[in-house]
């Protein structure tokens, strides 16, 4: 029978090869005698802080001996979360995540730790640790997975937000996941969900899916907007609060996004419809506050942008000098990236010469970025709306036969696509690219085949190579 080695035996061992007494290594780890005495005799258990000087006083690395801590003080003992709750922070600290993997798998059979291990969460999530974050959401999730509770469903709302990144195909499951969860949230939570789902299925390209979610918001939204004016409670009050936006904004971001999925399916004249719809914010009744003036200034600039593209892409061209000017005026931030794919979207499909916009706006397109946000919207929808972005600028110059710039977009996108793991968007680049092929320079050949060459070698190591006959 094989014996789990322990601290105390590895300090001993290490005592006795020193030369050293007790007293001497207690002055160097900053403990007192007594303290080191009775660990070593196995008369007292450590805390992690106490594991971390002895660590330190035996010039071994940070977290050295974190797995034994959990064999010697946590696996086939009751828990005790006063000796736990500070090591899972110190090993969120220093990145140990399958040393937290361990600790909640050692005590999730028992529910009663869930709630700590919730809080322990939600503090992590606070500080930024969200990879620790994520293992104790799963195991409080998983432990309470028949439970149906409040708690679950938080979890798998914040499982969601964690998981939500640059793969695409991931995305959808998470969301897939999480969207059954929605409705046993508190009813403020529940339009933050809506709004984080629906931007996520935007940024799919999901229409369908970004109008269910709109819709259900914006239902959620005007009940609790009656509710709140009708009959005023500190209880009402409170639950409003936790929001994200005021209550009014989730009534019209729902018709902002139901004119989104319109437009993508081109029905311009009903996305106008949502779009008079959101401009139109008479009926707001808190109308002094800071924040309400700031987010009706929003919604009625969005409205202005809308009108002009839906009136364009519907194929009203004499717009076009107006949107321009728009677009001139407007500040540079994330929304100039959807304003200038409008444009293009516009040249593409009516076979608009735009060359001198697309100069105006030269500096401004190639000086994108991805920025990181807490943001769905930031976070999901304008990195994609840039890789298409450039795929239609692509289109535009590479059937015009401004070849160079044609193919540097059509680069920028497909590397754009590969790193959202989009499949269909990145077939569409680099099917583009083989169209034009004859028109590369052997320059952009070659970065072309190594970049394709690198898709298949990262997938080669992440997959594994096909099984061989003979």
């Amino acid at each position: 029978m094989k014996h789990t080695p322990t601290i105390r035996a590895e300090l001993d061992r290490y005592l006795q090869q020193e030369g050293m007494s007790l007293t001497q290594f207690g002055h160097i780890a900053g403990m007192n005698r007594g303290i080191v005495s009775a660990i070593v005799t196995g008369n007292k258990s450590m805390s992690v802080n106490q594991l971390d000087l002895i660590t330190e006083a035996m010039g071994l690395p940070e977290g050295h001996f974190y797995d034994l801590f959990v064999e010697n003080y946590i696996v086939d003992h009751p828990p005790n979360m006063r000796r736990i709750e500070p090591f899972l922070y110190r090993c969120a600290e220093l990145d140990k995540l399958d040393v937290i993997r361990r600790v909640v798998g050692a005590i999730m059979d028992n529910l009663l730790y869930s709630p700590k291990l919730f809080e322990i969460a939600e503090e992590l999530l606070s500080q930024g640790r969200n990879a620790a974050a994520l293992l104790l959401y799963e195991g409080v999730a998983e432990a309470e997975k028949y439970q149906h509770s409040e708690r679950l469903a938080v979890c798998q709302y914040r499982i969601f937000t964690i998981q939500i990144g640059d793969d695409q195909s991931r995305n959808i499951r998470a969301a897939a996941v999480f969207e059954a969860f929605v409705e046993r949230l508190d009813e403020s939570d529940q339009l933050d969900a809506l709004k984080d789902l629906a931007n996520v299925y935007r940024s799919l390209r999901k229409w369908d899916k970004v109008d269910e979610m709109a819709r259900k918001m914006r239902a959620k939204a005007e009940i609790q907007y009656s509710m709140k004016h009708e009959q005023r409670s500190r209880e009402r009050d409170e639950s409003v609060n936790k929001l994200s936006r005021p209550l009014f904004v989730y009534i019209s971001y729902a018709d902002l996004l139901c004119a989104s999925a319109c437009e993508a399916k081109g029905d311009y004249q009903q996305a106008l419809q949502y779009t008079y719809a959101y401009a139109d914010l008479g009926w707001v009744k808190e109308t002094t506050d800071e924040a309400t003036q700031h987010w009706i200034g929003l919604f009625q600039n969005w409205a202005e942008c809308n009108i002009y593209v839906n009136t364009l892409l519907s194929g009203e061209i004499s717009v076009l000098p107006d949107y321009v000017e728009y677009i001139a005026a407007s500040k540079v931030d994330n929304e100039m990236v959807t304003k200038l794919l409008n444009l293009i979207l516009a040249a593409n499909r009516y076979q608009l010469d735009v060359n001198d916009i697309l100069k105006r706006f030269e500096m401004i397109i190639d000086s994108f970025v991805q920025q990181s946000s807490s943001d769905m919207y930031t976070k999901q929808v304008i990195p994609e709306q840039y890789a298409r972005l450039s795929y239609e600028l692509a289109y535009y110059h590479l059937h015009r036969g401004t070849y160079d710039d044609g193919f540097k977009y059509l680069m920028y996108s497909m590397v754009s696509y590969h790193t959202l793991n989009n499949e269909s968007f990145y077939i569409n680049c680099i099917g583009q690219f083989e169209h034009f092929r004859t028109h590369a320079v052997p320059k952009t050949i070659q970065k072309f085949s190594k970049f394709i060459e690198k898709v298949w070698l990262d997938n080669v190591k992440e997959n594994g190579t096909a099984n061989h006959c003979g």
